[in-house]
């Protein structure tokens, strides 16, 4: 096949090659998870659909179709060839959509009502399939026809019943996978993204009766004796490429979708640590390594590590007392619980760090750099656990200095002039 005359028509290339390039890509970023999860039965028949939904528009491109004419010496030869991918699809597609749905209620719960209904699956399209072959082998289609041959063998003995058998088998299953989905998409409990994968398949196999309504209207027409071609020759194969983008889509974004849900999740959360990591890396003189072979899991761990370590070296400064007058100040000036206990652990922060940095100018520097861990107070245990457990709340909470500073205020004024560092 010559590559510059499949894409040299502006049709081709839109009808067909926006479709091969969607699922092309779609298979290319499921394949490291298929290739890593390859004992995963619903992964490979996932990555293997979307193959064969690349191949049907790959056969069916009006150039491909001449060049498999030719190699084959059968006119014609192309027709049933993609007809039955097109029919293997519909019963892979069922076969998937009963396993996936299946495979989400539980191992446990699988019945044999299921078992069943995918032998029916399996052995009705590949029933299907051989006699299409049947069929053309009977037929007298003589005169290679690239995009019109539904219509122009409409009324051919044997042809006209090939069409019939593969239009009917194409609906019948995207009409079942459409309802399999439908009823899925109502299922409470979905994860989101999933739910927006399942109604883009469902819109995707829409879509793709479209394409039967449009073929079969058509043909019916030259039955009537009735001249409908464009729509078998013009709206069929652009429904057909709409359901190709939709269904690609549909597989592609529970998986993207998590995984994008995921990355922003770690980088939102390192980004809101970085106040209280600031305020401590300030007080310590130390900091994270930066690296750029760091994955953004490594970072996040990396940070949330050093906020610990750099929590409790500051542990046996905290103090009990003021944590709980700022918390009292905090509900004071009108806090709820959650932020008021923020402020305060913010506030006794600070205040261990100063009272870390006034230790430190009457005493060796050496002593308070020393790697082994420190012993935590028994009256300081409660609050570093609770402190290890809301770093991200009380991170957050520096970004409102002016708040900070009202707690504090009311927090030590009662005590200022007897507060002494330890």
């Amino acid at each position: 096949m010559n590559p510059s005359g499949f894409l040299g028509e502006p049709y081709p290339v839109l009808v067909f090659g926006t479709p091969i390039a969607v699922l092309t890509a779609a298979l290319v970023f499921k394949l490291p998870s298929i290739v890593r999860l390859w004992r995963d039965p619903l992964r490979r028949a996932a990555g293997g659909l979307l193959l064969l939904a690349c191949g049907i528009f790959v056969f069916a491109a009006p150039p491909a179709v001449a060049w498999t004419n030719r190699v084959t010496g059968v006119p014609n030869f192309a027709a049933p060839l993609v007809y039955s991918f097109l029919v293997a699809f519909c019963g892979a597609s069922l076969l998937l959509m009963i396993a996936w749905r299946d495979g989400h209620a539980g191992r446990s719960e699988r019945s044999a009502r299921t078992r069943r209904a995918s032998r029916w699956v399996t052995v009705g399209h590949a029933g299907v399939i051989v006699a299409l072959w049947v069929l053309f082998g009977l037929a007298d289609a003589s005169v290679e026809r690239r995009r019109d041959l539904d219509t122009y063998y409409a009324r051919t003995p044997y042809m006209r019943e090939l069409i019939v058998l593969y239009l009917l088998a194409h609906t019948t299953s995207c009409v079942l996978t459409y309802r399999l989905i439908r009823d899925w998409i109502h299922t409470a409990g979905l994860d989101v993204w999933l739910r927006r994968g399942l109604k883009s398949l469902a819109v995707g196999y829409a879509a793709n009766l479209v394409f039967d309504a449009a073929k079969g209207t058509a043909v019916v027409a030259r039955w009537t004796g009735r001249d409908l071609d464009p729509l078998s020759t013009e709206l069929a194969p652009l429904a057909a490429g709409s359901a190709a983008v939709l269904i690609a889509t549909g597989f592609v974004l529970p998986h993207a979708g998590q995984y994008l849900r995921d990355r922003w999740q770690i980088r939102r959360g390192h980004l809101r640590l970085g106040p209280l990591y600031d305020l401590l890396r300030a007080a310590t003189g130390k900091g994270v390594p930066f690296s750029l072979r760091a994955t953004p899991e490594l970072r996040l761990i990396r940070r949330e590590t050093f906020i610990r370590d750099a929590l409790l070296q500051l542990s046996r400064h905290f103090d009990e007392e003021l944590r709980r007058r700022a918390y009292e100040a905090a509900l004071d000036l009108g806090c709820g619980p959650g932020r008021a206990g923020a402020l305060a652990a913010t506030v006794t922060i600070q205040e261990a760090i100063e009272a870390r940095a006034a230790m430190a100018r009457l005493s060796s520097p050496q002593s308070l750099q020393s790697p082994h861990c420190p012993q935590v107070p028994d009256r300081a245990t409660d609050l570093l656990t609770e402190l290890l457990q809301n770093i991200e709340a009380v991170s957050q909470v520096l970004s409102h200095p002016e708040e900070i500073e009202a707690v504090r205020a009311l927090a030590t004024a009662p005590a200022e002039s007897l507060h002494v560092y330890e």
